[in-house]
């Protein structure tokens, strides 16, 4: 009788293999791809990338924070007009 742990697609490092069991997972294909481009850019690229994505991310949590203040200013607003 097979088990569910037979039925199982995960490989030892838990990540998922694809419909054929064979080949590598997904983790491991991440692993190797972040360790090739540390080989080629090296240190300072992943220190710039990070520093621009820290920009982008506060950019885009003010935009979220602007947006949710507005949608809150016209809910007030219409509840005023329903008094």
């Amino acid at each position: 009788m097979a088990t569910h742990r037979d039925n199982d697609k995960r490989g030892p490092s838990g990540g998922h293999r694809g419909p054929s069991g064979g080949g590598m997972s997904v983790r491991e294909a991440g692993h190797k791809g972040g360790e090739a481009t540390a080989a080629t850019h090296g240190r300072a690229f992943y220190e710039e990338i990070g520093h621009k994505g820290g920009e982008k991310g506060g950019q885009r949590v003010s935009e979220l924070i602007d947006k949710g203040k507005q949608a809150e200013h016209g809910r007030r607003a219409r509840s005023d007009d329903d008094r």
